[in-house]
């Protein structure tokens, strides 16, 4: 195959569903090409631009959505493959895809619907995200008649697949939420009626353990947010860089991150970040320059983290470093600085009173609107979902479509549906 690492055989490049050769000219591609570009033409990719980050994509032009989010990602994976030796359209296919399955008002609105959804099969963004993909997107159907979503090939599925395990193999979660309550949802990567898409991809492939290109994705997600949440916030004014409180930011990384992190440890990662020759000295005051040299900030923490992952791996390994043949290697000091980034960010923004105000209400919203759904049935969802809910054996099925519809909605499709199924506004 023109332009394929070798490493990736037939059983990697495979679709579940076989599709013959286009029945017209078009320039030679490989599979990992046109993987990227069904999920770059996906309608799920296009509805990522008004669903929340951090803060909601309506608040600010400048702020980032989960699609600036999710091309942010896709550069740093690319450029982090190349480097690696690695396929770069595969893991820049991951890394497009990987928020695909996130509702409406971001983790906040997972935590609603993982709540609607106990008992009756959880929800979680990771497990969303393969259902778009082998399910809910339209692309191809199988000889049964059923949707195979995008149909992508299993090595990138793969990597899509952060959590490669069910909801039965999850382990329960630790810290708290903005709000000082605990933690609800649980990380997993398919639900039980999905398992069999799961298990073919699958295939012969160690048991919850992530390939290669799935690590390298997940790294670039780790990085992209840990830096952009700062730079948004800093941009805000609502984080100056130049006067953190080292305390209430080391409770809000023990909170969310890092829960065995010591203030020593904590006090050592600070230090090494403000080494970094464009950390500020001097607070934000909306600028050019002062954008500038923010701007520099961010590339340099991209930079620096991206390369000691790479120069770790290849200390650690040799040969290729492709699907199960390696792990990527994060050094410990990388961790932790970008979990004392994740810690800024969530106590300046995420943990901000009017933000966690604003946070109440839009589960509120949410927990309504699954609830009408429910209720009324078919009568008001998208065709798609009520052609589901026609063909749902049970009540539980019924409730994952409800809880599929209401995912697949944007931030102000929420609101709308809101408003119009309820009578009452945000």
């Amino acid at each position: 195959m023109p332009g394929l690492t070798p490493q990736y055989d037939d059983a990697a490049r495979e679709r579940l569903v076989d599709e013959p050769p286009k029945g017209r000219p078009a320039p030679e591609r490989t599979p990992f090409e046109r993987d990227r570009a069904r999920v770059v033409h996906a309608a799920a990719s296009r509805r990522l631009a008004a669903k929340t980050q951090v803060v909601g994509p309506q608040t600010d032009d400048f702020v980032r959505n989960r699609l600036t989010h999710s091309l942010e990602v896709a550069q740093v994976a690319r450029d982090l493959a190349r480097a690696l030796g690695g396929e770069p359209d595969l893991v820049e296919t991951a890394a497009l895809a990987h928020d695909l399955g996130h509702p409406p008002f971001g983790h906040n609105g997972e935590r609603v619907l993982a709540e609607a959804g106990e008992g009756r099969g959880g929800f979680e963004g990771n497990a969303q995200t393969l259902r778009l993909l082998t399910r809910l997107e339209a692309k191809t159907f199988g000889p049964d008649g059923r949707s195979a979503g995008l149909n992508l090939t299993r090595a990138t599925l793969d990597a899509c697949t952060k959590y490669p395990w069910p909801l039965a193999g999850a382990s329960h979660p630790s810290g708290v939420h903005a709000d000082g309550s605990p933690r609800v949802v649980r990380k997993f990567g398919v639900y039980d009626d999905d398992r069999p898409v799961f298990d073919w991809m699958r295939a012969s492939a160690p048991v919850a353990r992530q390939c290669f290109e799935a690590q390298v994705m997940d790294l670039a997600d780790d990085i992209a947010y840990s830096v952009h949440d700062v730079e948004d916030g800093v941009v805000a004014s609502r984080i100056d860089l130049s006067g953190l409180d080292a305390e209430a930011v080391w409770e809000a990384v023990r909170d969310w991150y890092l829960p065995l992190a010591t203030d020593d440890v904590l006090a050592a990662g600070l230090a090494r970040l403000r080494t970094v020759a464009s950390w500020p000295g001097t607070a934000y005051d909306g600028s050019r320059r002062a954008l500038a040299a923010l701007k520099n900030l961010t590339s340099e923490l991209i930079g620096r983290f991206a390369a000691e992952a790479q120069a770790a791996t290849f200390a650690s390994y040799s040969g290729p470093l492709l699907r199960y043949d390696a792990d990527l290697v994060v050094p410990e000091d990388s961790v932790v600085e970008m979990a004392i980034l994740k810690g800024i960010a969530a106590h300046y923004v995420m943990r901000a009173d009017d933000r966690v105000r604003a946070m109440a209400r839009q589960r509120e919203l949410l927990a309504e609107l699954v609830d009408v759904l429910a209720r009324t049935g078919p009568d008001h969802l998208d065709r798609p979902f009520a052609d589901d809910w026609a063909e749902a054996p049970d009540d539980a099925a019924r409730l994952r479509v409800v809880i599929d519809q209401v995912a697949s909605l944007t931030d102000a499709s929420a609101l709308a549906w809101h408003s119009r199924l309820t009578g009452s506004s945000a």
